[in-house]
């Protein structure tokens, strides 16, 4: 790969006191990892440090306080910060979310100022992050604010891609939420993204079912027959490849969704428990529908293991790979759409 193919990766570091760390440092324990992309950490060189101690890992560090001084071929840590930070792996306090904050606030900035090419985050515990900045339910409602767009989450590998309708809700307010509008949106974006994102022509789509049975008939709840069926068989008026509403139990069962691109679970556990049933460890979570590219692993802090070398790093790694070649992906779509919209102005002109 030519130095000059290399994309710039921004990684927040997530809790201080949890995984994150571990699996960024032993993801470039791996010195040919840097052949595919220009890695930035953003976080302090005294956090890392004592990182590197406790778990025994002689990863190397290129620090800089600038980001028009990141090396190419070095793992690069930008110092967010100067302060002495207590580190209690495996324990959440207050500060460990401060500094989890700080390190997303600058890696999001560098994103929307264009001075990194994509976002990979290390996961961060809600509920320590500062709530006064932080009154969000995670990172992907988060990151909605700060971007252009409208956000779904996808967790994905290369065989299967589960969208959710509902994010971070609970079960009582569900229902409620479902309605004809936010489903045409989620398909809508899930669409674009299979498109523009994984370079699908024409993607499949499935659609799983609110209520137990898709509500047999009725009879555990209409929801499925009064909004579900007919807004997918509105939407496929528009030639759009969307099918459902399906059975959520016997779609992952059965193994139907090999058949489909994506799929779009009504709600989080509908779709992430099937999903991390089927690829955890391997899974990336990916943030579709904003102007620029974000993933994660699909794990938590892992609090019960911080410290104790026992992080596993393939998801971390995994979700560096999905952020370089979905920016590639996109970026070579719209060099495409680009080029077309160019050849029409100059074929208008010679008439």
């Amino acid at each position: 790969m030519k130095k000059q193919d290399k994309i710039t990766v921004g990684i927040s570091v997530g809790d201080l006191n949890g995984i994150g760390i571990e699996v960024v440092l032993k993801t470039f324990e791996d010195s040919r990892m840097l052949e595919f992309c220009t890695p930035v950490i953003f976080a302090s060189s005294k956090v890392i440090s004592t990182h590197k101690k406790s778990l025994r890992l002689e990863t190397g560090i290129h620090g800089v306080d600038r980001l028009d001084k990141v090396v190419p071929n070095k793992l690069n840590l930008l110092n967010v910060w100067k302060d002495m930070v207590e580190v209690d792996l495996g324990t959440p306090t207050e500060t460990s979310g401060e500094y989890a904050f700080r390190s997303l606030q600058a890696a999001v900035k560098a994103l929307k100022e264009e001075e990194i090419d994509v976002l990979v985050t290390a996961p961060i515990d809600k509920h320590n992050m500062p709530t006064e900045k932080f009154s969000f339910k995670g990172h992907t409602e988060y990151l909605e604010s700060e971007l252009e767009g409208e956000s779904l989450m996808i967790l994905m590998t290369d065989t299967l891609r589960v969208g959710l309708i509902t994010g971070h809700l609970p079960i009582k307010d569900v229902a409620g939420e479902i309605n004809a509008a936010l489903i045409e949106k989620k398909v809508q974006i899930m669409h674009d993204s299979l498109k523009n994102d994984f370079g699908i022509g024409k993607p499949r789509i499935a659609v799983l079912g609110l209520n137990p049975h898709c509500g047999d008939q009725g009879l555990i709840g209409t929801e499925d027959d009064e909004i579900v069926k007919p807004t997918i068989e509105k939407i496929q008026q528009t030639g759009k490849l969307v099918y459902g509403p399906y059975p959520a139990d016997g779609f992952f069962g059965s193994e139907t969704y090999k058949k489909f691109d994506g799929v779009l679970a009504m709600y989080h556990d509908q779709g992430l428990g099937p999903f991390k049933t089927i690829a955890f460890g391997e899974g990336v979570n990916f943030t579709a529908g904003l102007n620029r590219i974000r993933t994660s692993p699909d794990h938590g802090t892992a609090f019960d293991i911080a410290g104790k070398g026992k992080a596993d790093f393939r998801s971390f790694k995994e979700a560096l790979f999905a952020s370089i070649e979905l920016f590639r992906t996109r970026s070579s779509n719209e060099n495409l759409e680009e080029n077309k919209l160019r050849i029409r102005k100059e074929s208008k002109k010679q008439y």
